[in-house]
């Protein structure tokens, strides 16, 4: 009887989760898109009157061999009066898989009444995914990590249009936009999968996001926040958050996600070091069906805000 390779069935399991991921949840998540929200949806670079960075660090599935790891970087913010410009950079890597893009945006906003701003936004950029096939194995002659490596870049776009007042904001995004065609496997993938098709396409997403800021006090707030994700061939997730900011100093919440098997809870704490540097981080808890096979999911973030 063969002995199978751990490695070999490791990369299966990414390999199949990677192709499986065209027709579900595709893109990088984060659980503190509240303090990250441009990472969602562009529009919201016409929200603020000055410029800040934001950056994302995402460790998933602790614990678990080669498991998810994200990095996102984000510069937005008030260029002019109406206009509002930012860009993003990430990286996204799980097993042999890979996806790393750029992006850049112009957003115009406008005054509908007194209170109230409107704004559109349109993103373009790229995306290059890979695979990683030459891994170091014992079957010299396993077609399926042998030959070079799968590496396509593709066009992407997002719009996002976004509603706020002086202390809330609701807004929607599209991102993938193009609906591009990507080509996952050569021809060794497609002959061990059995497969006709070495081509996937890039669903469209719908993104909802809007959070409200209510002063309980001169020292404490609360910010209830949601944030819905819908794509076709996938369950609708929609994550539910809360957190409370004491004397505008620290800040802790949770967030619950809905129709998520792999972890459905998370704990967020925050400092803001002063009124320019400010740093996150949050715990995801891993459900009753996963936590024999990782710990959780750690995320951490640092956020400037630039002088205008």
């Amino acid at each position: 009887m063969k002995i199978i390779n751990m490695k070999r069935i490791s990369t299966l399991i990414f390999v199949i989760c990677f192709m499986g991921a065209l027709k579900a949840q595709q893109l990088p998540q984060i659980t503190q898109y509240m303090n990250n929200n441009y990472a969602i949806n562009p529009a919201v670079a016409g929200m603020y009157d000055y410029y800040q960075i934001n950056s994302t660090i995402r460790n998933q599935w602790v614990g678990l061999n080669e498991g998810p790891r994200t990095s996102i970087i984000s510069i937005y913010g008030k260029h002019s009066s109406n206009v509002g410009l930012g860009g993003t950079v990430y990286s996204d890597v799980t097993g042999p898989t890979s996806r790393m893009g750029g992006s850049a945006s112009y957003t115009y906003a406008f005054q509908i009444t007194q209170k109230i701003k409107l704004a559109l936004a349109l993103q373009a950029g790229f995306t290059q995914f890979k695979i990683i096939k030459n891994l170091q194995t014992e079957y010299e002659n396993d077609p399926l990590l042998k030959g070079g490596d799968v590496v396509e870049a593709l066009p992407d776009a997002t719009f996002g249009v976004n509603l706020s007042g002086n202390n809330w904001y609701i807004g929607a995004a599209i991102p993938q936009l193009l609906s591009s065609e990507l080509k996952l496997m050569d021809d060794d993938f497609a002959r061990i999968y059995d497969t006709t098709s070495q081509n996937g396409k890039l669903a469209s997403h719908i993104y909802i996001l809007g959070a409200y800021t209510y002063d309980i006090n001169s020292q404490i707030s609360i910010e209830p926040s949601f944030f819905l994700k819908s794509v076709v061939g996938a369950k609708t997730q929609i994550d539910f958050g809360i957190k409370s900011e004491y004397k505008k100093l620290i800040w802790a919440g949770i967030n619950y996600k809905m129709n998520n098997e792999l972890s459905s809870m998370a704990a967020l704490f925050g400092y803001n070091i002063n009124d320019r540097f400010n740093i996150g981080y949050s715990y995801g808890m891993p459900s009753s069906m996963t936590s024999n096979y990782y710990s959780g999911s750690h995320e951490f973030l640092l956020g400037v805000r630039l002088p205008h």
